[in-house]
């Protein structure tokens, strides 16, 4: 069985280094791309421009997305990724600060799979990182492949 491959939306430096070391004080071992604004996350999922090689840059297992990026917002690429017959089967997990209600409205609108915000404490935030793997890595049987 294949390990699941992540993509990590997100343009917070900090956030990022926050995210990949929890994952690595769980255990989860999984490979980690990274797309640091909204349009590299589209060409990524898409395999556009420099992610076309789709034998280096497979497409992601689950994605987890900030909702609040530069150019293409998070919002969007939730939109268009539920939108294509393609991708819309491909796990979403919002990872966001924002506890807006109309952020949340819009996302379960769009087909997200999950939403959840980011905790601010690091032990806090090493609990989802362990729920995620529990769950969408390791519990959630996925799609099947078409």
């Amino acid at each position: 069985m294949k390990k699941a491959i992540i993509l990590l939306v997100e343009d917070n430096s900090m956030d990022i280094e926050l995210t990949l070391d929890s994952f690595r004080q769980v255990g989860l071992t999984n490979r980690i791309e990274i797309a640091k604004n909204g349009e590299a996350a589209l060409d990524y999922v898409f395999g556009r421009g420099r992610f076309e090689d789709r034998e280096a840059f497979p497409v992601p297992d689950l994605v987890l997305l900030d909702l609040k990026l530069p150019g293409i917002s998070g919002h969007e690429v939730l939109h268009e990724m539920k939108s294509n017959e393609l991708t819309r089967r491909i796990p979403v997990v919002v990872l966001t600060s924002s506890r807006e209600e109309g952020d949340r409205m819009i996302c379960y609108d769009c087909g997200v799979n999950s939403y959840l915000v980011k905790p601010v404490d690091f032990d806090e935030f090493l609990v989802v990182a362990r729920a995620i793997g529990d769950y969408w890595l390791t519990i959630n049987v996925g799609p099947p492949e078409v």
